[in-house]
């Protein structure tokens, strides 16, 4: 009896790596979806903000592996069994959205890292991407190839050398290298065998706290709308553990500044949910995996403009806590991430008084160093975090114009 299709995504894979090495055109050729939808993003090229895109896993009677219906080879139609639903999230590839891309890393259940066959491997922001899914303990990759219509064999050979040697010793060095192009949809077929293959579907207990990481928030009303026909305000994001209903009375934190005379407090924010979203149908209930869109009844002015992107929602009672100051154990890396031109730089030990950048799932804050020594160090925040003690953390410094990644850290 043929699979039916589910009503939301089953796993999030992520799409990482250097700019322009075509992780928005592999999402396209996956699922038809084209993810840079920001005008900025249409002007610059570039993805600025996470992009989602969904899609299907088919299978014929031959054992060929296609998506969305389609035959990767453009012949007629034929029976063909459901394999998986997954979510792609495209995440940027600029060096100065390093970020952007951790953020994205806390809603990913795998990856595939891009690797453009046409350059030399590895670009910087191939490694600095490497060790933010080291970071994110994301360890089911696939490595693509891609853009190998562009090069010779000889290139095509080589280029996969050289990512051999980058990978050796690292969390993917097992994993399985496809060549692609995804331009021209060829071998993605075999990508989407090696996707299967490599990143399993997570095993989600429903029965867990319910908690979901916002990568976005929007006012989805036209300007001129009429007060009585105006919506609430929309989150989205990725449910992490447990499952929201439509009707649920839920909390979000940090929540809102208040200024109280010289005092600024941070309050959660409480609000309805409305309605909700998945692979593009109206759900009563959504679960962990895939991603999910929120209508609340809230005024749509508080999630305008991505201004609750970071923030965690949670049924009642199942909010973690939310810190202004935190104690964190510290991995620092050795060596800082080389870019074009450039030899590994030692890094520093943490200094006391020191500015860093940190990324705790979807949330980016910025963290003056307190008591540091080695291994350990308070930080307090400019932006307060809501997180779980034992939750991993990624640690940015400031080198010359732009944040650097060093290492990671533990809430203690």
């Amino acid at each position: 009896m043929a699979r039916k299709l589910p009503a939301q995504p089953e796993v999030n894979i992520g799409l990482v790596g250097h700019v322009d090495h075509g992780k928005t055109t592999l999402t396209q050729a996956l699922s038809g979806v084209w993810t840079d939808t920001h005008s900025e993003e249409r002007k610059r090229g570039i993805s600025i903000k996470l992009g989602y895109a969904d899609t299907a896993f088919y299978k014929d009677g031959k054992g060929q592996f296609y998506a969305t219906g389609k035959r990767p080879d453009g012949g007629k139609d034929v029976e063909k069994e459901l394999e998986r639903v997954v979510s792609f999230v495209d995440a940027p590839g600029h060096e100065t959205l390093m970020a952007i891309m951790i953020t994205g890393a806390s809603i990913m259940d795998g990856a595939m890292l891009m690797v453009a066959a046409n350059e030399t491997c590895p670009q910087p922001q191939t490694r600095e991407h490497l060790m933010a899914l080291e970071i994110a303990g994301i360890e089911n990759i696939v490595i693509v190839q891609n853009k190998i219509d562009l090069v010779s064999k000889e290139r095509a050979m080589e280029s996969h050398a050289e990512i051999k040697a980058f990978l050796k010793g690292t969390i993917a060095q097992d994993a399985p290298i496809i060549p692609v192009s995804a331009h021209h949809d060829v071998n993605l077929d075999v990508l989407i065998e090696a996707i299967e293959a490599t990143i399993p579907t997570p095993d989600r207990s429903k029965d867990k706290r319910s908690i979901m990481h916002v990568a976005r928030s929007f006012d989805i009303n036209r300007p001129g709308t009429r007060p009585a026909k105006l919506r609430g305000g929309v989150i989205g994001g990725s449910i992490v553990e447990g499952e929201f209903s439509e009707g649920d009375e839920i909390v979000i934190g940090p929540g809102r500044k208040i200024e109280k005379g010289n005092k600024s407090t941070w309050e959660p924010i409480e609000a309805v949910v409305s309605s909700m979203q998945g692979g593009g149908l109206n759900l009563n209930t959504m679960h962990a995996g895939g991603l999910c869109g929120m209508a609340t009844f809230l005024d749509p002015s508080i999630t305008t403009s991505d201004n609750l992107s970071g923030q965690v929602v949670a049924r009642k009672g199942d909010l973690p806590e939310v810190h202004s100051n935190v104690s964190i154990s510290v991995n620092l890396m050795s060596h800082m991430v080389a870019g074009d031109g450039e030899s590994p730089e030692k890094i520093q030990p943490l200094r006391n008084n020191e500015m860093l950048m940190l990324n705790v799932a979807t949330a980016t804050s910025v963290g003056t160093t307190r008591n540091a020594e080695k291994g350990r160090t308070d930080l307090e925040l400019r932006l307060p975090i809501c997180a779980d003690k034992g939750q991993r953390i990624s640690l940015s410094r400031r080198i010359g114009s732009r944040w650097r990644l060093i290492g990671y850290g533990t809430i203690e």
